[in-house]
């Protein structure tokens, strides 16, 4: 099971460290992925992080303001936030990669709740 937290609401311009700590399972075996669905919005991908965190691959969007990581002796994977903007407003999910593209949502498995991230402008 996942839990994703630390989302706000935070002018732009502002930051925000999401957290996703893993119970039940190791997650250094798999790798993990922040996707974010914005209200009415399909669900996209943000960043993704290897098992061991020596790959990670970002959405165009937003490379040079986020950046993933991992804790594996804490079971935790984090986005970090910077210079946000009113059109990352969405709830943040992160989720374990199964198979396939990085990219694709339909290749991970135990999304969490989300946290919701709200940028004013």
């Amino acid at each position: 099971q996942l839990q994703a937290s630390g989302g706000g609401l935070v002018q732009t311009g502002g930051s925000l460290r999401l957290s996703c700590a893993a119970s039940g399972r190791t997650s250094s075996s798999y790798g993990m992925g922040w996707f974010c669905q914005a209200p009415g919005k399909e669900r996209e991908f943000v960043a993704y992080i290897s098992g061991t965190g020596a790959s990670t691959v970002y959405a165009d969007s937003v490379k040079g303001r986020f950046t993933i990581s991992r804790d594996n002796a804490k079971n935790t994977v984090y986005l970090q936030m910077n210079s946000l903007k009113p059109e990352d407003t969405a709830v943040y999910y992160c989720a374990a990669l199964k198979s396939g593209s990085v990219f694709r949502a339909s290749g991970y498995e135990s999304w969490g709740q989300g946290t919701l991230v709200t940028v004013s402008s």
